[in-house]
């Protein structure tokens, strides 16, 4: 069930940021699934710059066009 607060709507910047970063997330999973050894420093910002700079500018976008 989809909270009445919450708008589904794709022209929604919110919720066009969110499924933006949830297929950011399942992107760099896979990623790390096929890759060996542990995260360095570096990795981890590469995956926060990954995931917060897609959906920063799906939510622009959506503003914008919206």
């Amino acid at each position: 069930m989809v909270d009445a607060e919450f708008s589904t709507s794709w022209t929604d910047p919110d919720y066009v940021a969110a499924v933006v970063a949830v297929l950011a997330v399942g992107a760099l999973a896979f990623y790390s699934s096929v890759t060996d050894g542990a995260p360095s420093i570096e990795t981890i910002l590469f995956v926060l710059l990954w995931v917060t700079v897609p959906a920063t500018l799906a939510h622009e976008i959506a503003r914008r066009w919206g």
